[in-house]
């Protein structure tokens, strides 16, 4: 049985609970053996966290103690795979840019606030992740970030004449990193393009290459 870890908090208008319910819910569903916790000192235990499929952050903004950030790199670049959506993975803990590294990018700018129409485009149709997945729109935060030029972009938005990033996968060491911008509350997740692109990234991170 593949094992997932959820750990969720930070700032609270992202729903970071209610959005790691849905994640617990889809990853039992597929057979994961789910633990979710509301402290980052779940990270601590890096011998534990090696043993994992699959590590979830849902936790916007804050700050993370280096004993509890060093075992979570470790543990990805061991080969644990992490995934996970808008503030709650990219827009984490701003002054650690060896975070920011793995996950491949940090937050910058949500222009118009949560209420913007932008569309989505799959750029990247063959990849396991985006099967099935249509260019869709959403109204939420249209997130402009700055982005590591070495991720594999799956989907992108436009402001304007810039073509920005939307979800992307990379390596950090043997593990496997999985974002996607949407993901702004619970809702949003739940939209049936977002939750199928999330899902499915949640599932491509979990497996071991």
């Amino acid at each position: 049985m593949k094992k997932a870890l959820i750990v969720q908090g930070g700032w609270g208008g992202h729903e970071p609970r209610q959005v790691a319910e849905i994640f617990e819910k889809f990853l039992k569903s597929q057979g994961f053996d789910v633990e979710v916790s509301d402290t980052l000192d779940a990270f601590l235990d890096e011998g534990k966290l090696k043993t994992l499929d699959l590590i979830v952050p849902e936790w916007t903004m804050g700050t993370i103690k280096r004993e509890q950030l060093r075992p979570l790199l470790a543990a990805v670049d061991s080969g644990v795979g992490i995934g996970g959506v808008h503030g709650g993975m990219a827009d984490s803990f701003r002054n650690e840019t060896e975070y920011q590294y793995m996950v491949g990018g940090q937050w910058v700018s949500h222009p118009g606030g949560a209420d913007v129409t932008y569309e989505v485009k799959i750029v990247d149709r063959k990849h396991p992740i985006t099967k099935g997945v249509k260019d869709f729109a959403t109204t939420s935060e249209q997130y402009y970030m700055h982005v590591d030029p070495a991720n594999h972009v799956l989907a992108t938005t436009n402001f304007g004449d810039v073509v920005m990033p939307v979800s992307w996968t990379k390596k950090w060491g043997k593990g496997r990193v999985f974002y996607s911008s949407v993901g702004h509350v619970a809702k949003t997740v739940l939209e049936p393009m977002p939750y199928k692109l999330i899902t499915q990234g949640l599932l491509w991170a979990a497996e071991k290459d």
